[in-house]
């Protein structure tokens, strides 16, 4: 009862605070505009005047086009609202002073973390859930239909990539009251699995691959990366872990 009365704190606080009502704009615009981008990218080009002679280069849109600037908009908008969001989840409220008057009650610092955590996943999946449902009518009505069960499961793989960065942000944001030093150490989490991405026998055990497996889901290709998936389960469940080790010894 403990648990679900912090998660439902939790969940409100995401609405109180309009973090829900960003993430669910932001990616529902980009599941609207990525299909309409991808149809209409020539045109634009075709009426302004210097960009012109460059419209006749593009080739006639498919569906396969709509897929790709799916996934390269609402994925990039969603680790970036990911490491925004996450970044104050637990320091502001360390910051602030709230976190020790929730702790009196007394409320388990493990359920305090693992009920942040679940709302951020309520607010980005339900988030992605608006954005799949408009990108997949819109490309319906501008290209063709798109198979269920390959779009669900890139969908799936969005969503648990987001995740990695969720968590280890909302590790960073216990570590340090500074939301700049929460958001800056998911900033380098990316850009340090970036670089281990460079090396070949790395690259297709990192999460980067979750993208790659789901985009060849869409096209035809049967390429599993189950390693991938095996490794971001194993970062964001290390990361909570961590975020509750710490968390635990802190004095508020």
């Amino acid at each position: 009862m403990t648990f679900l009365t912090q998660l439902r704190k939790e969940i409100m606080e995401q609405f109180r605070t309009r973090r829900f009502l960003t993430v669910f704009i932001v990616l529902l615009v980009w599941g609207m505009l990525s299909p309409l981008t991808a149809k209409f990218i020539g045109e634009i080009f075709n009426s302004i005047p210097a960009m012109a002679p460059y419209a006749a280069l593009i080739p006639p849109p498919t569906v396969t086009d709509a897929i790709g600037q799916y996934i390269k908009n609402v994925n990039q908008f969603m680790v970036f609202l990911a490491l925004l969001v996450t970044m104050g989840a637990v320091a502001v409220e360390k910051d602030k002073g709230t976190a020790a008057l929730m702790l009196v009650k007394p409320l388990p610092r493990s359920t305090f973390v693992i009920a942040k955590f679940l709302a951020l996943v309520f607010t980005f999946g339900l988030s992605l859930l608006a954005a799949a449902v408009a990108d997949y009518y819109y490309t319906l009505y501008l290209f063709q239909p798109m198979e269920i069960g390959p779009f669900l499961a890139l969908n799936g793989f969005m969503l648990l990539y987001t995740l990695v960065y969720v968590a280890i942000t909302l590790f960073a944001s216990t570590l340090f009251k500074s939301q700049a030093a929460a958001v800056g150490v998911g900033f380098g989490a990316l850009l340090f699995l970036a670089v281990l991405g460079s090396f070949p026998p790395l690259k297709e055990k990192l999460p980067d691959q979750l993208i790659l497996w789901g985009t060849g889901l869409m096209t035809g290709s049967h390429m599993a990366y189950w390693p991938a998936l095996l490794i971001s389960v194993g970062i964001i469940l290390a990361s909570l872990l961590g975020a509750w080790l710490v968390f635990r010894k802190q004095e508020l």
